[in-house]
């Protein structure tokens, strides 16, 4: 007798992910205070972790906010779009128009890009300065429903503000990458004669932290990535009510043959905003969940 695993609502999907997108966001930011505290402690008192975050919180805004102001211009300048012709491509606009009448979310600028692979991607701070591109892949291979499925999902992204998150996170990630920088290279100019012993146990444990924080931060990064794309596949439905579209072209990008060569057009920089991961990573180092999770997920909505 087959076990019965139960009904999924899309609500209770698009809920949870968020909440555990949360608590990851506060994880890493335990792992600053932790780090500001020890290293502060190793150079004598609080004030110094103070001054380390401050001047690694206004790096990392500066560096990061260029990213956030500029995203939908690199990300189209790196993949080698162009912008979509309404006439050409009236089917995709088509299909865009529907999904935002029916999500409310402005009309975003189309684009395309020359790439065998089915594949797509949204950028953009807000809904009114988004952008949607398809390559023309998914263009050929994916039937109307499941190309309304895709964009669905891209159109999730911009309606969940997906960029201003990642962005937020990507701040804190930077933050603990400089501060951790910042006191493995002050180590060279420390003299040695400052030390005392209470100093110096909190100095073994800065060094260690300094050291594992960055890589621990950037998986918790990537766990945040995998909770979003959940949470758009899980508005797609939401948006179109149907996960057939979605399930229908998510078997496909798995059955089809990764070309190396396609896959360095895309760049890996921007390779997280795509519907499905170009590269073929190890679900932990993948900014993707597993396709197949995701397919097992959306056929029991």
């Amino acid at each position: 007798m087959a076990r019965d695993i139960g009904r999924v609502s899309f609500y209770d999907q698009i809920n949870s992910n968020k909440r555990k997108s949360v608590f990851l966001i506060f994880i890493i930011i335990l792992v600053i205070i932790g780090l500001g505290y020890v290293i502060g402690m190793a150079y004598g008192g609080p004030d110094s972790a103070f001054i380390f975050l401050i001047f690694a919180t206004i790096i990392a805004i500066i560096y990061v906010l260029i990213g956030y102001y500029g995203c939908s211009g690199m990300a189209i300048a790196t993949a080698g779009a162009k912008q979509a012709d309404p006439r050409q491509y009236k089917q995709y606009y088509n299909i865009v128009e529907g999904l935002t009448l029916a999500s409310g979310l402005p009309m975003p600028k189309l684009y395309i890009m020359e790439n065998s692979q089915i594949n797509a991607f949204a950028s953009g701070r807000n809904p009114q300065n988004s952008i949607v591109c398809v390559t023309t892949g998914a263009l050929e291979k994916l039937s109307k429903q499941e190309l309304e499925g895709v964009l669905s999902h891209e159109l999730s992204h911009i309606a969940n503000y997906d960029i201003r998150f990642m962005t937020l996170t990507a701040v804190l990630v930077g933050m603990i990458a400089i501060v951790s920088e910042i006191f493995l290279r002050s180590l060279w100019f420390r003299s040695s004669d400052s030390n005392n012993r209470g100093n110096a146990v909190f100095l073994i444990i800065g060094i260690v932290l300094a050291i594992l924080a960055p890589v621990f931060v950037q998986l918790v990064q990537l766990a945040i990535s995998r909770k979003r794309e959940y949470v758009a596949d899980a508005s797609a439905v939401k948006f179109t009510r149907t996960p057939t579209g979605l399930i229908g072209a998510l078997k496909k990008i798995k059955g089809e043959h990764i070309n190396p060569q396609e896959s360095k057009k895309i760049g890996k920089a921007i390779a997280p905003l795509f519907i499905s991961n170009p590269f073929k990573n190890a679900e932990l180092t993948s900014t993707h969940p597993a396709i197949e999770k995701r397919i097992e997920i959306l056929e029991r909505m």
